[in-house]
C-alpha cells in the first residue's frame, strides 16, 4: 500500500486532453482518481460522460467549477445560480458513477470585480449570498459545496476570497457536509495564518478537497500559469500536507498544475512525472475512506 493511492490527477494538469483520453491517460498511469473540469464534460455531454467515468473505474474526487457568483444585478445573479445548480447536478450524476470513495465535491471560484467596480466587501458579500441561495439544491443533490480560496494576485479577475479565514467564515451559517473549503497549497502557503486555518478548517469538518502543486519563479507573463510541478518551487509541501492530515483529511489529494510546459508534453509523460513527483509532498501511507467517513 503506498501513498499513491489517495494521488488524483486533476484534468487541468493535462489540459488539452478530452475527457475519455483524460480517463485512459489517469487510469494506465495508475492512477486511481480523477478531478474532472466542467468543460470536457460539456464537450461529451453529462449523459456520455457518465458512461465513460462509469466505464473507466476511477474515483471522482472533484468537479471544477462552479462560482463566478459576483456580478451585480437581478439578472446576472439568477444567471450565475442557473449555470450553477446545473454544475451541482453533474457533480452529483459523476460522482455517482465513479468508482467507490468519489466525491461528490463541486470546487466554486467565487469569480472578481466587474469592470473598474472597487467594492471588493461588496463582491464578497454577493459571494456569500449566493452561496446560501445554492445550499438547498446542494444538500437535496447530495453535494458539498467547496470554496477556493485564490491568491489575493487573482482578486480582480478571478476570485475575491484570498484567505481560508475568508472561505471559512463564508461557510460557517451553513452545515459542513454542504459548504467546506479548498485547500490549494499554490493559492494559500503565502498566507502567515495558513496552518491555523487548516487547523481550523479541520476542527470545523471543512476540508472538502486538497490539491497540490508549486510556486515557481520567476513567474511566467500569464500568472495563471506559475504553478510548477511538486518539489520545483518555493511551497513547503511537507509542512502543509502534515497539517492537513492532523486535522483530519483522509480524502484524494489532487495534483492540480496549470503549467504551459506541462501541458505540451505528451499526456502519459505529464502523468507519469506528477506520480512520481507525488511523493515529494509527504503524504502518510494509507487508504481513502469513503466520504460520510471522513468527518468521524
Amino acid at each position: 500500500m503506498t501513498s499513491h493511492q489517495r494521488l488524483s490527477l486533476n484534468q487541468a494538469s493535462i489540459k488539452y486532453a478530452a475527457l475519455g483520453e483524460a480517463l485512459t491517460v489517469t487510469a494506465e498511469a495508475g492512477i486511481s482518481a480523477i478531478g474532472l473540469w466542467r468543460e470536457p464534460v460539456a464537450a461529451v455531454g453529462l449523459a456520455k460522460a457518465v458512461g465513460l467515468v462509469s466505464n473507466a473505474g476511477l474515483r471522482v474526487s472533484s468537479l471544477c467549477r462552479g462560482g463566478f457568483v459576483t456580478a451585480p444585478g437581478q439578472s446576472a445573479r439568477a444567471d450565475a445560480l442557473a449555470e450553477n445548480r446545473r454544475a451541482i447536478e453533474e457533480t452529483a450524476a459523476l460522482a455517482a458513477a465513479g468508482a467507490e470513495g468519489s466525491a461528490a465535491v463541486l470546487v466554486l471560484v467565487a469569480g472578481g470585480l466587474p469592470a473598474t467596480d472597487t467594492d471588493l466587501n461588496g463582491a464578497r458579500e454577493r459571494a456569500q449570498d449566493a452561496i446560501g441561495a445554492l445550499v438547498d439544491d446542494a444538500t437535496a443533490a447530495g453535494v458539498t459545496l467547496a470554496i477556493e480560496p485564490m491568491h489575493p494576485m487573482y482578486a480582480a479577475d478571478r476570485g475575491v476570497i484570498s484567505t481560508l479565514r475568508q472561505a471559512l467564515d463564508i461557510a460557517a451559517p451553513f452545515p459542513a457536509h454542504t459548504v467546506g473549503v479548498v485547500v490549494d497549497a499554490f493559492h494559500v502557503w503565502w498566507d502567515p495564518e495558513v496552518f491555523d486555518q487548516i487547523a481550523r478548517a479541520g476542527a470545523e469538518h471543512r476540508i472538502a478537497s486538497y490539491q497540490v502543486n508549486d510556486w515557481i519563479t520567476p513567474l511566467p507573463v500569464d500568472s495563471l500559469l506559475a504553478r510548477g510541478i511538486m518539489g520545483d518551487g518555493h511551497i513547503d509541501l511537507r509542512a502543509l500536507t502534515e497539517a492537513v492530515e492532523v486535522a483530519g483529511y483522509t480524502g484524494d489529494v489532487e495534483v492540480e498544475i496549470f503549467n504551459q510546459d506541462l501541458w505540451n508534453m505528451p499526456y502519459g509523460q505529464a502523468a507519469a512525472m506528477i506520480s512520481e513527483r507525488f511523493d515529494d509532498i509527504g503524504l502518510s501511507y494509507g487508504s481513502i475512506r469513503p466520504p460520510n467517513q471522513r468527518h468521524s
